[in-house]
């Protein structure tokens, strides 16, 4: 029997539809959330990402802003203008665009933005929080695959979860956010040997590695949940995943596309991180 799929697409819209109403809340209390996205240099890609921001926060009545910086500014002046939205009392949430040039130290940035505005979930104080189990503003992407999970009342605890990747961005939160769900987690990366045989242990598979085909028929258990997090443009232009989905979907019990999986989940989670950390603010 086919995989019944979990569409990222359909949940992000019923959770926007949630938040539209949790600003409006706010709103009602004087605290308009506010959202400020630097973005340095003029990557294609990175653009598009951040059009896609702006446009989901005015979709759920956030405020935004977009602060664009020459791809030759200095670390000196980023860091700067990070510090200068750490003091706005205005702005609830900072995202800075990544990549950045090369001349900018990425961890320097993430770790220049005040913790109780850092949407993205980065900074070691939140990951840390994370780890041990405590409030935070978790990693987006790890955040909405939980959400997606629970959404179809997929029970994690007890449960093997294998994670094929180990960036900080994905692979590694997503263990951790699993194993705070009482999972049983396995991380498998590009020095695994005889990854199959680990990955046909697992109840939930994770595939995080921006390789197409990576997991195919073969890397999956009977009836496994299968969330597929790589974004790969083929040379048609059209989006892939890491999953071979066509096979993954005969054997899987449950499965997310791409496109319409998780990525519209990454946006709507630095939106309830947002909306999260305007009411911090306002409490505190």
């Amino acid at each position: 029997m086919a995989a019944e799929i979990i569409s990222g697409k359909d949940l992000a819209q019923e959770l926007r539809q949630q938040m539209k109403q949790k600003v409006t809340e706010l709103n009602n209390q004087g605290v308009f959330p506010k959202l400020s996205v630097i973005l340095v240099g003029d990557n294609p890609a990175s653009k598009s990402y951040v059009n896609g921001k702006k446009k989901a926060c005015k979709e759920t009545g956030i405020l935004s802003d977009v602060i664009e910086m020459n791809h030759d500014t200095t670390e000196a002046n980023l860091l700067q203008q990070i510090e200068k939205l750490n003091e706005d009392p205005t702005v609830h949430g900072i995202l800075v665009q990544l990549p950045l040039p090369e001349q900018i130290r990425e961890q320097k940035v993430i770790d220049t933005i005040s913790y109780t505005k850092d949407v993205d979930g980065f900074h070691p104080i939140n990951i840390g929080r994370m780890m041990t189990g405590e409030d935070a503003f978790l990693p987006c992407t790890p955040y909405g695959i939980i959400t997606m999970l629970k959404s179809k009342d997929i029970s994690i605890a007890g449960k093997h979860a294998v994670v094929v990747g180990r960036s900080n961005i994905v692979g590694k939160p997503i263990g951790q956010l699993l194993l705070n769900e009482n999972a049983t987690v396995t991380y498998c990366h590009s020095k695994t040997k005889n990854l199959a045989q680990i990955t046909k242990q697992a109840d939930i598979l994770i595939a995080a590695v921006g390789k197409v085909n990576a997991i195919r028929a073969e890397h999956i258990k009977d009836g496994a949940v299968v969330v597929d997090v790589g974004i790969n443009r083929l040379e048609d232009g059209s989006l892939t995943g890491d999953v071979d989905f066509n096979e993954a979907k005969e054997k899987a019990s449950f499965i997310t596309p791409v496109p319409r999986g998780v990525g519209p989940m990454t946006i709507t989670m630095l939106l309830e991180n947002t909306i999260k950390a305007a009411k911090g603010l306002e409490n505190s």
